[in-house]
């Protein structure tokens, strides 16, 4: 009975960031995406989705983890930075606000570091998940930045 619960919970948490994603998903790009200035750097966009399927699984079995057997200041930090997450797209596509979002990212890539940093010794697999997340958003940070400074306001 027990693990059939843990099993119902691991669900909850993949429904759970499955509504984040979806929430991002409502602002795509569009032709203001289109027409700024990006660094030569910035992959296509049907990479995005790609990656971010992948890693919001990873995301949703790490906060089971998480919430499994890790400390309430893990738990937060992964509430908090699923939350910036969520917030993330509606700024930069929705609202065109790309120093808001850079602002929105930071503290997103500053709650997975303490995730990852404090997972490293107590919970490998949680070190695991969050570590391809905490690097695909430094890179979306850096992206983001070079966005921001490639459009002057």
């Amino acid at each position: 009975m027990m693990k059939l619960r843990s099993y119902s919970t691991l669900l909850l948490f993949i429904a759970i960031v499955s509504v984040v994603s979806f929430s991002a998903a409502q602002f795509t790009p569009g032709q203001w995406y289109v027409h700024l200035i990006k660094p030569e750097w910035t992959p296509p966009n049907w990479i995005f989705p790609v990656v971010w399927t992948v890693l919001y699984l990873m995301i949703a079995v790490a906060g089971w983890l998480i919430f499994k057997s890790s400390s309430r200041i893990m738990q937060i930090a992964w509430v908090a930075q699923l939350v910036f997450n969520a917030l993330w797209s509606w700024l930069f596509f929705g609202l065109h606000w790309i120093g808001v979002a850079m602002v929105d990212i930071f503290a997103m890539f500053v709650c997975i570091l303490f995730l990852v940093w404090n997972a490293y010794k107590t919970n490998p697999a949680v070190f695991w998940l969050m570590t391809p997340y905490l690097l695909w958003v430094s890179y979306a940070l850096a992206l983001n930045g070079a966005i921001f400074f490639l459009n002057p306001l």
